[in-house]
């Protein structure tokens, strides 16, 4: 009978979760493609009409500000992808300075107790030619210097990523040097009495045993650049015209200023449909390397 008990106990106390995870999630996922296949507006409609089944998805494609979104969200992940780089190389710093790490881990890790909208706010008032980094430069004689980045469609974008970037690498260092600590101290060790390289040692050995931590950042990484909203709100609110919109904001748009609830569920599933596009390669590399190191292992 405790046999028994013990093993139905956690299996009843997972009920709640599982229930969670049904309606808020599954249901929801379900709920919403569905919608994108039906003519709805302000409120839901029910009832497909087959013959004219993928009109919304027509019409999305069609759209020049979805096409904006799409470039725009490549865009942002490639910029993005700067705070991985950058938190490698601050995560190596801090490792090799003992006495100083404390200081520096919180250091690099504040901007990331700022929320998104915050240090949007913050990066668009730097970004004032009246206020900011520009008028601080004319001030002191730089006058040639302009840094309105936000005011022009040309680097507007380039001015949410330099936000992004500077908000989220303190996190990816803090990963960063947790996997490097993670590292056999033995490994060092020998590297020093063998007289590698600090390149060789990081490009060829190091990089390489952290790999899985790389990955971890790059699944995290694609999933803050697809529903990245709040920044862009904070400092473009989309412009100038549609310059800055992403598929967060175009899906958000759509619902609440377009009142299109089948427009906007179209646009939330092809969102859906790029989280697993980028999410299912990295873990089936994930699973392959985890697969392969049981069986070295074994």
């Amino acid at each position: 009978m405790a046999v028994r008990t013990s093993w139905l106990s956690p299996r009843v106390a997972l009920v709640p979760a599982l229930l969670v995870v049904a309606v808020a999630y599954l249901f929801s996922i379900a709920w919403t493609i569905y919608m994108s296949f039906t003519r709805s507006r302000r409120l839901p409609e029910f009832g497909i009409d087959f013959s004219d089944w993928a009109r919304q998805y027509e019409r999305l494609f069609k759209d020049d500000a979805w096409s904006t979104s799409l470039h725009n969200l490549l865009i942002l992940g490639v910029g993005s992808a700067l705070a991985i780089a950058f938190g490698f190389l601050l995560a190596v710093l801090v490792m090799r300075e003992k006495r100083g790490e404390g200081i520096f881990r919180t250091i690099f890790l504040y901007p990331l107790a700022v929320s998104l909208v915050v240090t949007g706010l913050v990066w668009r008032w730097m970004m004032n030619p009246s206020l900011g980094i520009e008028n601080f430069l004319h001030q002191i004689g730089l006058t040639g210097v302009s840094f309105n980045w936000l005011a022009q469609p040309e680097t507007a974008m380039y001015g949410i990523i330099l936000a992004q970037v500077w908000q989220s690498t303190g996190f990816y260092m803090a990963l960063m040097l947790a996997g490097l600590k993670s590292i056999n101290t033995e490994i060092w060790s020998a590297a020093r009495l063998d007289g590698v390289s600090f390149w060789r040692l990081y490009v060829e050995i190091i990089i390489p045993m952290m790999r899985f931590t790389f990955l971890t950042c790059a699944i995290l990484l694609s999933l803050g650049v697809v529903k990245a909203y709040d920044v862009v709100v904070a400092m473009t609110n989309g412009g100038p015209g549609q310059s800055t919109w992403t598929p967060a904001f175009f899906t958000i748009n759509a619902y609440a200023v377009r009142s299109n609830i089948g427009f906007a569920s179209a646009a939330a599933v092809v969102m859906l449909a790029i989280t697993l596009v980028l999410f299912i390669p990295i873990m089936a590399v994930t699973g392959w390397q985890l697969r392969r190191r049981g069986a070295q292992a074994s």
